[in-house]
């Protein structure tokens, strides 16, 4: 069975942020990833880690732009500069924390110009990170983020096969991965050489796993079958009190 997380951006949002990691650990949580923890200086956040036995697995970059504009732009011709300064202040955010991964957000772009764009940034971005660091990309279906760069799996895994660098790979989201396919079990396994973090959420609503049309007994199954042995965060939308709709986590 995987090793689960909780994702502190979607679950128990009822409560005060800090008081997330709290109820993640009484849950039975051992990690915990927050999409946009800029907000909070990282020694609050790193407290509330540590008095509960969390580790802090994932963050998005870029963090929020103050200035305005889009959140995510790496795919984005004429970002570059941002780019690398955002890239640089999330790796140190990371590693406050002590997180493993960082999702790159490519932003709203299309055709080739933004691809090599996407290619060069994460090229100069892998040359530089720290040991210890991963970046994903992430594919998003196009319901839900229309006009984004990254809608498909086979976009996301030629991008990672050209920037060829170890510790560039593949996040892989069920429920995008059912709207995008049609079928989250059969992508996971087509792309599992590329995957290096997981989040699950049911189809189509972004429900609890086991609420929606997603067989989460084959897809557990098919991660431990693929050897994978890095963390599994459930990013859904709970409706109510997180508590309650726990009762698919083994």
């Amino acid at each position: 069975m995987p090793r689960f997380a909780a994702n502190l951006s979607y679950l128990w949002t009822e409560l005060p942020y800090l008081d997330r990691f709290d109820a993640a650990a009484e849950a039975g949580f051992e990690a915990v990833e927050v999409l946009q923890p800029y907000d909070v200086p990282a020694p609050e956040t790193l407290a509330a880690l540590r008095r509960n036995g969390l580790r802090f697995v994932l963050l998005n970059a870029p963090g929020p732009n103050y200035a305005g504009g889009a959140r995510g732009f790496a795919a984005v011709p004429g970002g570059e500069a941002r780019f690398d300064y955002d890239i640089r202040r999330a790796v140190r955010y990371a590693q406050a924390l002590g997180a493993g991964v960082i999702h790159v957000q490519c932003g709203d772009a299309a055709g080739a110009d933004a691809q090599a764009t996407l290619i060069a940034n994460l090229g100069r971005a892998c040359a530089t990170l720290p040991d210890g660091l991963t970046l994903t990309l992430e594919p998003l279906n196009a319901q839900d983020k229309p006009g984004g760069f990254l809608s498909r799996f086979d976009l996301a895994a030629e991008v990672i096969a050209a920037v060829d660098a170890p510790h560039l790979g593949l996040q892989f989201d069920s429920y995008h991965a059912q709207l995008i396919t049609g079928d989250a079990v059969h992508c996971f396994e087509d792309y599992a050489p590329f995957i290096r973090h997981i989040q699950i959420a049911d189809a189509p609503a972004r429900t609890a796993p086991s609420l929606g049309e997603i067989d989460f007994a084959a897809l557990f199954a098919a991660i431990d079958a693929s050897g994978y042995d890095g963390w599994v965060s459930a990013e859904y939308n709970a409706d109510g009190a997180t508590d309650k709709s726990l009762g698919w986590l083994p």
